[in-house]
């Protein structure tokens, strides 16, 4: 009589079974391992290819904003040179013109002072400092040193009121004169009429006596 052991066909069955279904687990969590890993290494290299992208981007544009830098530095010294060369000749100007105003006031009040000389009045100093003129004379009577002041004031580099600060009789010694005649030695201060922007320097010269008119 044969006998056949049918249960230990089926555990064996079942023992093959149960390794290949073991197998296959096994290799289906290496593959999705390696897919992880794979993803995530392209993932993290894209990345970093976009920083690289990004980073020479940047280094391009810092590059480029330094030279257009160093260009605009040359640019506004130029501009600065400009500029300062300008403000000299602007002071060099200012001071041209200044010296000329300075020059034609003594040269006109001079005129106008003689001009306004009466007969019989003289001038022995005449003083101009910056906001008035100090006019020092003799003459032999009032009249003539009233028409003096008078004519003084007519022009428009003179203020009105003109003072006369002294006036004294003294007895004549010169030469030109008769003994015993009496002179009248006056001091007058004439006050300039104010110029914008000019600046009269103090001038000091001695006045021709005046001839008759």
């Amino acid at each position: 009589m044969i006998r056949i052991n049918l249960l230990g066909v089926e555990r064996q069955k079942i023992r093959k079974t149960s390794s290949s279904s073991f197998l296959d687990a096994g290799q289906r969590t290496t593959f999705i391992c390696c897919a992880i890993f794979g993803l995530t290494a392209l993932g993290i290299g894209g990345w970093y290819w976009r920083l690289s992208q990004t980073a020479s981007s940047l280094t391009t544009q810092i590059s480029v904003a330094q030279a257009e830098a160093a260009r605009l530095n040359k640019v506004l010294m130029e501009v600065k040179r400009a500029e300062d060369r300008r403000g000299q000749l602007q002071q060099r100007v200012a001071i041209i013109e200044e010296l000329r105003r300075g020059q034609s006031v003594p040269v006109q009040m001079l005129d106008h002072v003689s001009r306004s000389m009466p007969d019989l009045l003289w001038l022995t100093a005449l003083e101009q400092k910056s906001d008035a003129v100090n006019i020092e004379g003799q003459t032999t009577t009032l009249i003539s040193l009233a028409d003096f002041v008078a004519n003084l004031g007519t022009n428009k580099l003179v203020e009105k009121p003109i003072d006369i600060i002294n006036s004294q009789v003294e007895a004549s010694s010169s030469s030109g004169q008769q003994q015993g005649t009496e002179l009248i030695k006056f001091s007058v201060k004439a006050p300039l009429a104010p110029a914008p922007g000019a600046k009269s320097p103090g001038t000091a010269a001695p006045a021709a006596p005046g001839a008759p008119r």
